[in-house]
């Protein structure tokens, strides 16, 4: 009796042990087939998105034909389009309209932003249509005189910097620049090159800040592609998080991970006296004074010498512009007169606009930027001194412009003092 029970639960047991098997198989036969799904997915995706996003090859092909047109021409067009020595590398790209990339040209690493007309979005099986251009390169026109196109750079630079003294000179460097052969004098295709550059605020600003090493030197031009110094190394602080993370790391711990990954405090100490230099630079500049409207991370890097650059001049807005922008708006509460996140007037209630000035100077958000990249780390001998002026700084309004032009030079002078006094006998000053 018991001979007959053991081969019946020996075969039972056997069954049983193939079904978990099988299930076991078919368990990861589905998790393996859903894996190289969703993978597919995400590869998919990604590569919709980089072709979406990276046309250099349309920015390059477009530029290059009206280069052999005679429609434009520039210190950069023959190594682009005839000699193949200026190449775009890898692609930086965030919007599908403004193509950047970072690029080799000689011996100079650079990078190289050009702009594309309006991106027709496609649904899945269409035919791409062909690109819809603007017509960025018909001024100025042909007969047009020299004397004619520097009067229109003159009143273009007027409406953009308002009344200043020194604008004749910003003309002839700008003329200067548009000579993109060194011969002596500016064609026709030249000058709509340099045209198109102007129309660009932030060509323009790099241009007025790149005399003191504020921005990235302009290394050559093409129509409005352009190519500058690349900055290795940036932002200024933080991690750039994959997307799906970003969500769930809390903020507090994100601004704590922004810190980790930073130079020593000396060579910070040298960074943020680049930051403060170039405030005081925009507070009263040759050309005005001109407000820093967002203050991220991400729009400034330093060099292997610790000196500062703002790698994105969009950042930055002649203060006559704001003015005028604020003065048209209408507004209910505060919350409308934003500009930009970091510039921002307040609401005159009995007029319902927007006042002109604006609730905090360009020092003032820029000690709100360096407060943790500087504390972290600071010699303790000077930290409390360090945090009280920090906080000082960060208390500075912009209400009365006489008070606030005493204050924010006392307050700049001695924070530079500070961190000057700290560094000046490293190797990193």
């Amino acid at each position: 009796m018991a001979k007959g029970l053991f081969p019946r639960a020996w075969v039972k047991k056997s069954f049983y042990f193939q079904a978990r098997i099988s299930f076991v198989r078919v368990k990861y036969l589905f998790l393996t087939w859903l894996a190289v799904l969703v993978g597919s997915w995400v590869l998919y995706v990604q590569y919709s998105a980089y072709t979406e996003l990276c046309r250099g090859h349309e920015c390059k092909n477009a530029i290059c034909d009206k280069y052999r047109k005679g429609i434009i021409d520039g210190s950069a067009c023959s190594s682009l389009c005839d000699k193949d020595t200026l190449y775009l590398s890898r692609c930086l790209s965030t919007l599908a309209n403004n193509q950047v990339y970072t690029g080799s040209w000689g011996d100079h690493d650079g990078i190289i932003r050009c702009k594309l007309g309006e991106v027709v979005h496609l649904e899945l099986g269409e035919e791409p249509e062909p690109r819809r251009e603007t017509p960025v390169f018909d001024k100025p026109t042909r007969g047009t005189s020299v004397e004619k196109f520097r009067e229109m750079v003159f009143n273009h630079l007027k409406s953009k910097l308002g009344e200043q003294t020194n604008l004749a000179s910003l003309v002839s460097q700008i003329l200067t620049v548009a000579d993109g052969n060194k011969d002596g004098r500016v064609s026709l295709p030249e000058a709509r090159s340099a045209w198109a550059l102007l129309q660009m605020d932030e060509v323009l600003l790099g241009l007025l800040l790149q005399d003191r090493g504020h921005t990235p030197r302009l290394l050559g031009f093409c129509g409005d592609l352009y190519m500058t110094e690349r900055v290795h190394y940036g932002p200024l602080y933080g991690l750039s998080l994959p997307w799906p993370l970003v969500s769930w790391v809390p903020s507090s711990m994100q601004r704590s991970m922004d810190q980790w990954f930073t130079p020593s405090w000396p060579r910070k100490a040298k960074i943020s006296m680049g930051l403060l230099e170039l405030v005081e630079d925009l507070f009263h500049g040759t050309y005005g004074s001109f407000l820093i409207c967002d203050l991220a991370a991400a729009h400034f890097g330093y060099t292997d010498r610790h000196e500062l650059r703002l790698t994105d001049a969009r950042a930055v807005v002649s203060e006559d512009e704001f003015k005028r922008t604020m003065r048209a708006l209408k507004c209910e509460t505060d919350a409308d007169c934003v500009y930009r996140v970091d510039c921002k007037t307040l609401c005159d209630l009995s007029e319902k606009r927007c006042k002109e000035e604006p609730v905090q100077p360009n020092l003032a958000k820029a000690c709100g930027t360096l407060k943790d990249y500087l504390l972290r780390g600071a010699p303790s001998g000077m930290r409390e001194e360090l945090e009280r002026q920090l906080y000082s700084c960060m208390a500075l309004k912009g209400s009365n412009a006489g008070q606030m032009n005493m204050e924010h030079s006392l307050i700049l002078n001695n924070l530079k003092a500070l961190l000057w006094r700290q560094i000046s006998h490293t190797k990193d000053s």
